[in-house]
């Protein structure tokens, strides 16, 4: 049975297994390699997109909850001519280092900007808790401020 969802602004069809992770469908089915595999255990954040705008751990989200829905990757976030303001921030403050987590990261906080416009560290602490190996956080950190100040 097929199952119709939104993909980054366009629409979209996969006859998928309802019970199959909407990460595999993402990128092996549709070809958007932004979205990472990390753990399969919705515990690293590698696989973070958004679905309806809020952040979903796609490893472990199955294909059956996505119809009609939104869902945007890391490809739909912004243009290379148009950065969403994560972006710019993730630019600006040099973020990445090997950079595999990076996009989770990203799609993580675009969703908390959303509802935290004007996040603390603490907001921070609080709802960023994707995993980066390289240990990246001090400048994520400045970066999520940098997006918010870009936001306004």
């Amino acid at each position: 049975m097929p199952t119709n969802f939104n993909l980054n602004g366009q629409q979209a069809t996969t006859e998928a297994d309802p019970n199959s992770p909407l990460l595999w469908v993402i990128r092996d089915e549709l070809g958007l390699k932004g979205t990472k595999f990390g753990c399969g255990k919705a515990a690293c954040g590698a696989c973070t997109l958004h679905v309806d705008g809020k952040a979903v751990r796609s490893c472990s989200y199955p294909v059956k909850f996505i119809e009609g829905k939104e869902v945007t990757t890391i490809e739909g976030l912004g243009t290379p001519d148009n950065l969403h303001p994560v972006q710019q921030a993730w630019k600006e403050e040099i973020v990445p280092q090997c950079g595999y987590c990076q996009p989770g990261f990203m799609m993580a906080t675009a969703a908390m900007l959303k509802e935290i416009p004007e996040p603390t560290d603490e907001d921070i602490d609080n709802n960023i808790v994707n995993v980066c190996r390289c240990g990246t956080y001090y400048r994520m950190r400045k970066a999520i401020h940098r997006a918010s100040q870009l936001s306004k």
